[in-house]
């Protein structure tokens, strides 16, 4: 028995079962998750937090449902009563515990892992007291202890101003050993590597170091959109940038020509992967970071955002033997992992499944899984020929970038062939213009397409603050909210902000998405010429949802704000 008066494994059990009835989390998710077991993580609702599957305030929920315990208001912590030389700082961290105030033998202890009660009885018998538990999200713990403790700020403030208290160069002046002297550095080091982490910590997809002539700016990509952080002094760009490129094993002499690399990084026991893009700009090299973090991403289709009628009709359309399905959308709306959520649907021993992509950006479990490498004559088209003499059942194409690549997909499926890809396109009517505009004849596309999957990435609320409130009467009107609700009583929701969030409003990403499926009337209006918006519209008149449609529906349901609609459809 534990100080919780429960065994972890009944803690464990009543977790599952709480996840799945509650429709938070599906069973073969769930048995994915049981095979990850890494240092740092202790208990399920950890793995589901830091693979991404259940929200931390979905499990924080849980939690406090199956053990009876109180949730952790935010307003609480404005005010800790606690001394913070009772406990060391990276013992409270190590074990997420937050404590909250103390009496003569009673200390109060925000936790987001009650499994964990090792962590908890070793606080007990530091103490000589009882604990009482709370149930917090890991944000809320960092944040409490961040004003117990100092935050991170301060770390970075401590660094750029040792680097301040160096002597400013020229970074044109600079030669090539002084930068790898400088690279190698404790400060640059520190610096580099603190970004790397809290980037990684605050789940962002992307780094952005942006020299200028006063400041080096380092901005996050979280949620799609872009964050300023702290910026180091702008005598330290030369360093900085060749610190990464030596991570990455680029040259750091060459500063004239972009160059790409990749490196691996270990961060609190997670292997991450990182794609480097430099490029020259007139005060220095621009740098862009892609994070590939393979614990933090959705490769299920139920966890993508998809809505029921849309996960049915997907797994019809991937019943097909073959034909040819397309991912549509602008860059960063998640047209591949979408695919390989399709992917993982596929992968049966009975079925032989060969991608060629540029970059592999993950890498799946019983895929052959090509690289293509232009520079040594291995693209798109030439890997594509290859792939077809050896005899898959199933191809996934990165994108159709060429006539060439696009009439060798068009060959493979009327062989055959199921043939998944993606494409740069608005909406889903658009993407079969895009093919006839790229030489791809009309009844080749008739015979071949079977469907179109276009799609974007909104924000999804963060359910511990949004707020509800009755719209405008003459935005129900305009928006046409009455006709996509059965509620009389029409209700939608806004951004707060709060510590969970970091005060965004926002936490997260779904999907919105349009299907397309091929149907007698679309065949013909493309065998006559039909443009991209007849096609949408004879689409939209066959029963298909569109962006917005999808879009307000999320709103409407609270998972999203007529905003976030409104920045990344036609409203």
């Amino acid at each position: 028995m534990s100080i919780l008066g429960i065994q972890k494994e009944v803690v464990r059990s009543k977790l599952e079962a709480y996840l799945i009835e509650k429709g938070k989390l599906s069973e073969d998710a769930l048995k994915n998750s049981i095979t990850i077991s890494e240092p740092g993580i202790s208990g399920l609702g950890d793995i589901l937090a830091k693979t991404g599957l259940v929200s931390d305030v979905d499990i924080a929920q849980a939690y406090s449902d199956i053990l009876d315990l109180p949730l952790l208001k935010d307003k609480e912590l404005e005010n800790i009563e606690f001394s913070s030389d009772t406990f060391k700082e990276s013992y409270l961290r190590a074990g997420a515990l937050l404590p909250l105030a103390e009496s003569d033998s009673t200390i109060t202890t925000v936790t987001a892992n009650p499994e964990d009660t090792f962590s908890i009885e070793a606080m007990a018998l530091a103490s000589g007291k009882n604990i009482q538990l709370k149930i917090g999200t890991a944000q809320q713990i960092e944040k409490g202890l961040n004003s117990l403790y100092g935050n991170t700020q301060s770390q970075m403030d401590g660094i750029i101003k040792h680097l301040d208290s160096h002597d400013e160069n020229d970074a044109s002046e600079v030669f090539i050993d002084d930068l790898l002297d400088q690279a190698a550095d404790a400060p640059i080091v520190k610096l580099v590597n603190f970004i790397i982490e809290k980037a990684v910590e605050a789940r962002a997809s992307d780094i952005h170091f942006e020299p200028f002539e006063n400041k080096l700016k380092v901005r996050y990509r979280i949620d799609g959109i872009l964050q300023l952080t702290e910026s180091p002094p702008a005598h330290s760009t030369a360093a900085v940038v060749s610190r990464i490129k030596l991570m990455a094993k680029l040259n750091v002499a060459e500063r004239r020509l972009p160059q790409d690399g990749a490196m691996q990084i270990r961060i609190q026991g997670k292997l991450i992967d990182i794609r480097i893009s430099t490029t020259p700009t007139l005060h220095g090299e621009s740098l862009v970071l892609r994070i590939l973090d393979q614990n933090n991403i959705a490769l299920e289709l139920i966890d993508l955002g998809f809505s029921e009628e849309q996960l049915s009709n997907i797994h019809n359309i991937l019943k097909s033997p073959h034909g040819i399905v397309l991912v549509t959308g602008p860059t960063g709306s998640g047209k591949t992992t979408t695919l390989y959520a399709a992917l993982k649907v596929l992968n049966t021993d009975e079925q032989k499944i060969m991608t060629v992509e540029d970059p592999v950006e993950y890498q799946l479990e019983g895929i052959n899984q090509i690289q293509a490498k232009p520079e040594i004559g291995l693209d798109f088209s030439q890997a594509l020929r290859s792939i077809v003499r050896q005899d898959p059942d199933i191809i996934m194409i990165g994108e159709m970038r060429d006539l060439t690549t696009a009439k060798t997909a068009v060959q493979s499926a009327l062989t055959g062939h199921l043939v998944l890809s993606t494409l740069h396109t608005n909406d889903a009517g658009s993407s079969i213009t895009r093919l006839l505009d790229m030489g791809i004849e009309n009844y080749l596309t008739n015979s071949t397409l079977n469907a179109v999957i276009a799609q974007r990435l909104i924000r999804r609320l963060c359910q511990y603050c949004k707020e509800e409130f009755t719209p405008p009467a003459q935005l129900i009107t305009q928006l046409g909210l009455d006709a996509l609700s059965n509620d009389k009583n029409i209700r939608l929701y806004r951004a707060k902000g709060c510590a969970n969030c970091e005060h965004t409003g926002y936490k997260g990403r779904i999907v919105i998405a349009e299907i397309l499926r091929m149907t007698d009337k679309l065949r013909q209006e493309i065998l006559q010429g039909a443009d991209a918006s007849t096609l949408q519209k004879i689409a939209i008149a066959d029963g298909m949802s569109d962006l917005k449609t999808d879009g307000l529906t999320k709103a409407l349901a609270g998972i999203t704000t007529i905003e976030e609609v409104a920045r990344v459809s036609f409203l």
